[in-house]
């Protein structure tokens, strides 16, 4: 489960990979460690159909009844808790990432820590991509979570559960405006050969 990525891309970079869009105009600080519970861009439909830029909450609150902890990937496509939003496109978003990490299974000999690896686009990219997501408004402002699907070679050498749905601009476009069963059929693991890993620290 990802619960760690960066977005250190410009607005002009940004709008250069997904087309443009209205909202947030002056470039943007670099979100070099984006956790749950913090704040990162996201771009979604506005209501004139239009693109637009925001700053969202990385976290669905849990049910109340639960008493969950924010809830920030979508794991279960067939969950009544996903279902309604899986099925608006107004509640689909597209969040800029430049990279992500996962956590290794075991701790380092030496530190007794898990080590962070990070996970990018293949250096013949552009390093910017997007996760597929979806958003909800709530009070203190609207919130996030992303899509995760089963890992691909690349990520499931680190983390063998699941990794994020990775989108290609083309694709991003797409979750926006698909029917939802179309939409859902992006949600597999992304090509091992366009992807590697950037650092491990």
């Amino acid at each position: 489960m990802c619960n760690l990525y960066t977005m250190t891309a410009t607005v002009d970079e940004i709008r250069g990979l997904f087309g443009s869009f209205e909202g947030e105009r002056d470039n943007l600080p670099p979100f070099d460690e984006i956790y749950p519970g913090r704040p990162a861009p996201v771009l979604r439909r506005g209501e004139d159909g239009g693109l637009r830029l925001e700053t969202m909450t990385w976290g669905f609150p849990g049910p109340a009844a639960a008493k969950r902890r924010p809830v920030t990937n979508v794991r279960n496509l067939e969950s009544p808790f996903w279902r309604s939003a899986l099925g608006n496109i107004e509640r689909r978003c597209i969040v800029p990432v430049t990279q992500f990490c996962e956590w290794t299974a075991e701790p380092d000999p030496e530190t007794k820590r898990k080590r962070k690896v990070w996970f990018g686009m293949g250096q013949a990219h552009d390093p910017l991509f997007a996760f597929a997501g979806l958003w909800r408004p709530g009070e203190g402002g609207p919130f996030m979570a992303f899509l995760t699907c089963a890992a691909n070679a690349v990520v499931g050498a680190v983390h063998p559960k699941a990794m994020p749905v990775m989108l290609r601009p083309v694709d991003a476009l797409g979750w926006l405006q698909h029917d939802r069963e179309t939409a859902c059929a992006l949600a597999q693991p992304f090509a091992d050969a366009d992807m590697r890993i950037i650092e491990t620290a």
